[in-house]
């Protein structure tokens, strides 16, 4: 432990990406810095868990994928000699329609048979997701020019205006789900629109294949939080060791934590959630705006479930292992999406799936094993395979237990928030600063996002001491050469195709005039038919 005498430069509160990535900049770019990370866990990595046991090798219970655009962290996989695997999407995706009992199977690439109303609503909403998108400034979306509408405005609402299928309102629901854990009816349209936006757009946000969930790390994602820790010196990090107390003073912060230590720094990273930051008493208190921001930052509700089986089933039917369900009933469809999760050599065959927001909510009072029960049912039915029935091994993380996340993977933000109180995210207090994948603008919610963000941080503080230029600070990240994105090309239909509304009332209008012009011109005819008729007879007939 340190002397009560001993002030460190820096203190990172938090030791998942963000705040190690913090420590690993600072403790890189200058030699001399006396550099401390207090994490509250027994282990580093947060919100990154990898579990390893005879039955499993190893499985990501927390953050695990891995895309093309998140070019911080594919650094650090690089850095490190970390090995990628692809997440399996060459056999057919399913989607599987619960309410109906219908399954279409579809290419990576192709859109599932759904109907020409339905599919025009969903390149219609995909396409004006995106372009509302565009509007958003990353870094401050409080600032876009219809920030304070949009912000008004629940995302259900907004689908609700603007899509007539009710399949497409449904996968909506599941695409917000399993891409932010919460309702539609809980997040602000502002919020959803920049998350997309700065996860690079529709396409990539839910891709696996050219898209955020393509990847995984060979061995697990636990090893990048490992190597920084070894990277920066494992004696530089005190694990157990939650702070409960943060004093700031003219030249120095105190934290004291519940084990009863003190330290000092000249400058704190609270590299934490913003709900979590609650736990913590300040003196002097924090700034009103501040103390009502983590107040309003409640974290994305979710399990993950992964279930283990003898054989990959799905591959001998020609399915991928990825299933998007569309079910009215929680209950009997506890899970919203599945990805393949077996090893990179075909062993442990897994299928991983997300409950994410009322499902988790709704299902916490069932026992583990009622919850593996209903999600084979599930399988069973999706997959149209009883193999889904007979597991051998099951994995569950409930992240919403977990005392030093609160929930996961990012907060959720409600109408109002973002434009009142999103300027306040980032903004330091005095010599407090903040990380965090919450803070963060490229790929916030990730990865990626965790470690952009603290390394942000910590070239702000470094700006501060003046050891570098401010101009350093948003320098870009280089574009990836291993993994470089790609573009997914759209159809003509995609790019221009009108909605179903639209679609329907153009119907309708040329349904109309073709029938004014019919009844229009046959009126004419009879008039005309009569009137040479009447001419016939008076002037020819007579005559």
């Amino acid at each position: 432990m340190p002397s009560d005498m001993m002030i460190y430069d820096v203190i990172v509160i938090g030791g998942g990406l963000s705040g190690l990535s913090a420590a690993k900049l600072l403790a890189e770019r200058n030699d001399d810095l006396n550099v401390a990370v207090l994490e509250a866990r027994d282990r580093v990595g947060g919100r990154t868990f990898t579990v390893q046991n005879d039955k499993v090798k190893w499985v990501d219970l927390g953050g695990a994928y891995v895309g093309r655009g998140q070019n911080h962290l594919l650094r650090l996989i690089k850095e490190f000699n970390l090995k990628l695997y692809n997440v399996n999407e060459v056999e057919n995706i399913v989607f599987y329609n619960q309410k109906k009992n219908q399954r279409n199977l579809f290419h990576f690439d192709e859109i599932p048979n759904m109907g020409i109303l339905a599919k025009l609503d969903f390149y219609y909403i995909m396409r004006l997701m995106d372009q509302m998108g565009e509007q958003i400034p990353a870094d401050e979306p409080w600032k876009a020019t219809n920030a304070e509408q949009w912000d008004q405005m629940t995302f259900k609402e907004f689908i609700q205006k603007n899509v007539w299928s009710i399949d497409i309102q449904n996968f909506m629901k599941i695409f917000i789900g399993t891409c932010v854990t919460n309702e539609m009816y809980e997040s602000s349209l502002l919020w959803f629109l920049w998350y997309v936006k700065q996860c690079g757009g529709t396409r990539s946000i839910f891709s696996t294949t050219y898209g955020g969930q393509e990847f995984k790390i060979h061995g697990g994602t636990n090893q990048i939080s490992d190597c920084i820790a070894n990277s920066i010196g494992r004696d530089r990090i005190h694990l157990n060791e939650p702070v409960h107390y943060l004093e700031q003073s003219a030249d120095h912060v105190l934290l004291r934590t519940i084990a009863g230590h003190e330290f000092r720094a000249r400058y704190v990273i609270m590299a934490l959630a913003p709900t979590l930051q609650q736990k913590i008493h300040y003196q002097p208190p924090l700034p009103p705006m501040r103390n009502q921001l983590i107040q309003r930052a409640p974290m994305g509700s979710v399990l993950k479930c992964i279930v283990y089986y003898r054989k990959r089933f799905w591959i001998d039917h020609n399915m991928c292992g990825s299933l998007v369900i569309f079910g009215e009933n929680d209950i009997e469809c506890p899970i919203t999406y599945t990805l393949d999760d077996s090893k990179p050599d075909g062993t442990c065959p897994a299928i991983i799936g997300f409950m994410p927001a009322d499902r988790a909510r709704k299902l916490l009072d069932l026992t583990k094993e009622e919850r593996l029960k209903l999600i084979c049912q599930c399988y069973s039915k999706g997959f149209a395979c009883d193999d889904a029935l007979d597991p051998i091994h099951y994995e569950e993380q409930n992240w919403m237990a977990e005392q030093y996340s609160g929930g996961c993977y990012t907060m959720v933000c409600a109408p109002g928030f973002l434009t009142r109180y999103g300027p306040y995210l980032r903004r330091p207090i005095g010599r407090i600063y903040f990380a965090g994948t919450e803070t963060a603008w490229d790929w916030s919610g990730y990865m990626n996002g965790a470690i952009q963000s603290g390394e942000h941080t910590a070239l702000e503080i470094l700006a501060k001491m003046g050891r570098i230029s401010p101009l350093e600070i948003n320098v870009s990240e280089p574009v990836s050469k291993e993994y470089p994105p790609v573009i997914i090309p759209a159809t003509w239909i995609e790019r221009n195709g009108p909605s179903a509304r639209s679609f329907i009332a153009g119907v309708s209008l040329t349904t109309i005039a073709a029938t004014m012009f019919t009844v229009y011109f046959g009126w004419k005819r009879w008039e005309f038919n009569q009137y040479w008729q009447q001419y016939i007879s008076h002037y020819i007939i007579d005559y």
